[in-house]
């Protein structure tokens, strides 16, 4: 069988749930094809492991409002990825996850600053075990209020300045529809700062069916054909049997 043009991750709490078991979970998602289980909690890490799947990610610091871009959270926030780095490498895990934080007043330009500012304390450990920070892009206009990484753009802006290959963005494919649309002609014309990418439907973050406007199939389509060689996760919360859903998205992303 060919190697899938597409490497397909699961978020463990969309699926994991509604009488959905760990071991039921990890062994369907393995069956259909997938190759990463993420965002687990630690103790299922080995079960995920043993079915022959890897970790794409896991968020690498506490709390999604108060991130990068305040100075008073650096010192909480480079311990926590310095630690979370390290169990990165014990599980094989390429890329860990960061967050901005919410504006809360402040301007785009020092945001930028200060989020560079704290990356560039923990750069020199990621890129020592080769591993991603990867700062996700979240939609300030429907789920996250106020959140600051809100556009690709910024997000660029904020990979040039830190200036390390080992900074990057998570793209979430639902939070940019909904801020931005555009989503092939931005996705591979910024392939090389992305380092992960989650998907749902949009608008109400479920399934990738044809009740919602985003096409994933040209978009998949589009991202095997940038080259880009990392994973697309599903992030979405099924309308009905998990297992089902869990399936369904293998096969639209399956390009």
């Amino acid at each position: 069988m060919p190697e899938p043009r597409i490497k397909q991750s699961a978020c463990w709490g969309c699926f994991c749930r509604e009488g959905v078991t760990p071991e039921q979970f990890v062994k369907t998602a393995a069956e259909v094809g997938y190759r990463s289980i993420e965002m687990g909690p630690q103790e299922h890490w080995d079960l995920i492991k043993a079915h022959g799947l890897e970790i794409a990610i896991f968020v690498g610091h506490k709390s999604l409002t108060d991130g990068l871009n305040d100075p008073s959270n650096h010192d909480r926030i480079e311990d926590e990825l310095n630690a979370s780095l390290d169990l990165a490498v014990e599980y094989g895990v390429p890329t860990l996850l960061c967050l901005s934080g919410n504006r809360r007043g402040m301007s785009d330009e020092e945001g930028l600053g200060n989020c560079a500012d704290c990356l560039r304390r923990v750069v020199p450990a990621a890129e020592a075990r080769g591993i991603a920070l990867a700062v996700e892009l979240l939609n300030s206009k429907v789920n996250h209020p106020d959140y600051m990484c809100d556009r690709t753009a910024w997000g660029v802006e904020l990979c040039n300045r830190v200036g390390s290959p080992h900074v990057k963005l998570v793209y979430d494919i639902y939070h940019m529809q909904i801020m931005e649309g555009d989503l092939i002609r931005t996705i591979t014309g910024n392939i090389d700062y992305i380092a992960h990418f989650h998907t749902a439907g949009n608008p109400g973050r479920r399934d990738l069916d044809d009740e919602q406007e985003i096409y994933y199939p040209a978009v998949m389509r589009a991202i095997a054909e940038s080259g880009y060689t990392g994973y697309v996760s599903h992030e979405f919360l099924p309308k009905a049997d998990p297992m089902e859903a869990l399936r369904a998205a293998f096969e639209t992303c399956d390009v």
